[in-house]
């Protein structure tokens, strides 16, 4: 007995996307089916190569379609073609799917070192990524990903990323030296949002993450108004001052029509080495009862390690230099969930595809 296309295509819609609740191939995910006797390849094809449900969707997927008479090997080729939101009104980046601005209400939160560990937890799970320090006035990146280039310059003047740890990266501390105190007006500051978009060799890339600078301010505003930004991330640690500062920010990003993707709380708590007891430094709980109060994603808490902080200090961020870690496991289920907030948003709006060259 020969299994059939419709057959297959007819047992996958058995599998549902967890998070659009509906089947695979009402979704159009089951994208091709080869038939060769008993043994059956098909091609699913997600929304964005970071999916954390990609495996569970894999195994579930082959083992029913398995189960058909007749069927002897069943095979599954996962693929992903990130899907963009539409310009609405903006110019678009050229090449650039998804941007993601991570932000916070106040300094000393850990936002860039989030921004980092999330660029690089996102790359891991396969996606191409960007990151863009629009922290002009203090910009970290290039020690953090361990970057002392800099940038190239093309044949048509654009600006080629210096890559750190597999990701593209471009900051204002890699045009100044490092000593030189950056003393910008509003305009100026526009001018160098503009310059590191449109003038950046980016290729393609399936999100650039965006470190924004602290507060509410000149940056933020540039951003909104001359890019389409697929969501904003905001970080905060658990004590109250912090979240009532991030409350701003997320009031900011409402403002500007920039969905916010959710919350992260940073340095949630410790646990000691010698008798794994837990404390919370900071307090406990601030970031995801913030979360429930404005009706927003919780995405995840990052414990404090101080590998986190050497990782940072030395070019190794933790994700890359110590991936077991429970704080490196934290910034990798957060960036899936990232990654997952995107990619539904992307399917309930307008939106236009990117096709790769």
């Amino acid at each position: 007995m020969t299994v059939t296309q419709d057959q297959v295509l007819d047992v996958l819609r058995k599998v549902q996307d967890p998070d659009l609740h509906k089947d695979i191939v009402t979704l159009g995910f089951v994208k091709e089916v080869k038939i060769a006797g008993g043994e059956v390849d098909f091609t699913i094809e997600l929304t964005t190569p970071a999916c954390p449900v990609k495996d569970q969707l894999k195994s579930q997927a082959e083992t029913l379609v398995a189960g058909l008479p007749g069927v002897t090997a069943a095979r599954a080729k996962m693929t992903a073609d990130t899907r963009a939101r539409g310009g609405m009104g903006k110019q678009e980046v050229p090449g650039i799917r998804n941007i993601v601005a991570v932000g916070a209400g106040k300094g000393g939160v850990g936002k860039s070192t989030t921004s980092v560990n999330l660029a690089l937890a996102l790359a891991r799970r396969g996606a191409r990524v960007g990151i863009m320090d629009a922290d002009v006035y203090g910009p970290n990146l290039p020690q953090m990903l361990g970057i002392d280039a800099q940038p190239e310059v093309t044949e048509d003047k654009k600006m080629l990323p210096p890559e750190g740890h597999g990701i593209k990266a471009i900051s204002i501390g890699m045009l100044v030296p490092p000593d030189q105190a950056v003393i910008w007006r509003g305009p100026m500051l526009h001018g160098a949002v503009q310059q590191f978009m449109r003038d950046v060799a980016w290729g393609e890339l399936d999100y650039l993450i965006v470190d924004l600078p602290p507060g509410t301010g000149d940056v933020t505003l540039s951003l909104s108004q001359s890019v389409p930004v697929a969501g904003a991330v905001v970080v905060t640690t658990p004590q109250g001052v912090s979240v009532s500062d991030v409350r701003k920010a997320v009031g900011m990003f409402r403002q500007l029509n920039i969905p916010v993707l959710g919350v992260v709380e940073n340095m949630s708590y410790f646990v000691c080495g010698h008798c794994n007891e837990r404390t919370d430094i900071f307090g406990s709980g601030g970031g995801r009862k913030m979360a429930e109060d404005m009706n927003l994603n919780f995405l995840g808490e990052v414990p404090i390690d101080t590998r986190v902080r050497e990782g940072g200090d030395e070019g190794k961020p933790i994700v890359v230099a110590a991936p077991d870690a429970p704080a490196a496991k934290a910034f990798d289920e957060i960036a899936g969930r990232i990654a997952q907030r995107v990619a539904i948003q992307a399917m309930r709006i307008p939106l236009k595809i990117v096709q790769a060259d």
